[in-house]
């Protein structure tokens, strides 16, 4: 079994706990207190538990103490892969997408993904993949946009005489027409009609109103004789009769 590395003796255990409380990010707390733990004379083992990391993990970590120090303990993240086009080629290439393509030398009147996938493989001999394309133009700054076709030669004079207005300014002024000047705010009022409606009286004008007379009520109720209950009683012999059809209703 390898002997354990030593570690360096210019920080102390509580001041490395010091440390850990101050520390930007959790894992390099959990180093922090995992090295104090070391320094206080608790097994190696039992240490690497306390940070959540295994006996070979603290030991790189160790060497990573006796070099850099605290801050050795932090995460660090490599820089990615060097982009292939540099910051001078996506700036012309930025310029090239913001001034639009030459008909006459590219041979389309906007710009398509593939057609910039073909330019840039021209101009500086790296091929894109199609997708990657729309990536790097939302990277400068760019956004998907359809614009409405555009024939080259169409006259943008003669568009210009014949264009449709909209209903509300194809007046003289732009405005409403006289027709509509003359016309109240509210619609369908004319001018011997009241501005003001008459409502019912509300709340104590109500009841200091005269009481007006309703109108009698109509019944059209239809009567009906010689229900069953009535006060007129007819004989069984009569009622017999009636079923029959001999008597005539009276």
């Amino acid at each position: 079994m390898p002997s354990p590395i030593k570690m360096r003796t210019d920080y102390s255990a509580p001041q490395l706990r010091v440390l850990a409380k101050s520390a930007k990010t959790n894992s390099q707390s959990r180093r922090l207190l995992s090295l104090a733990a070391v320094l206080d004379g608790m097994n190696r083992t039992d240490a690497a538990r306390i940070g959540g990391m295994d006996r070979q993990t603290l030991r790189d970590w160790v060497h990573r103490f006796n070099q850099l120090g605290p801050d050795g303990l932090c995460d660090v993240h490599a820089g990615g892969v060097e982009p292939r086009l540099s910051a001078d080629q996506k700036a012309e290439l930025a310029a090239l997408v913001d001034a639009g393509p030459d008909l006459s030398i590219d041979g389309v009147i906007r710009w398509r993904r593939i057609d910039l996938q073909r330019v840039i493989k021209e101009r500086f001999g790296v091929d894109y993949h199609e997708r990657y394309v729309g990536t790097l133009l939302r990277k400068l700054g760019f956004s998907h946009i359809s614009p409405r076709p555009l024939h080259p030669a169409q006259d943008a004079q003669m568009l210009e005489t014949f264009k449709k207005l909209p209903p509300h300014a194809e007046g003289p002024s732009g405005g409403c027409s006289a027709i509509d000047a003359s016309r109240n705010l509210v619609s369908g009022r004319s001018a011997h009609r009241t501005k003001k409606r008459r409502r019912s009286p509300m709340g104590e004008a109500r009841l200091k109103a005269p009481a007006t007379r309703r109108p009698a009520l109509r019944e059209c109720l239809s009567l009906r004789r010689h229900l069953p209950g009535s006060r007129k009683r007819r004989s069984a012999r009569f009622a017999e009769r009636r079923y029959r059809g001999d008597a005539a209703p009276s």
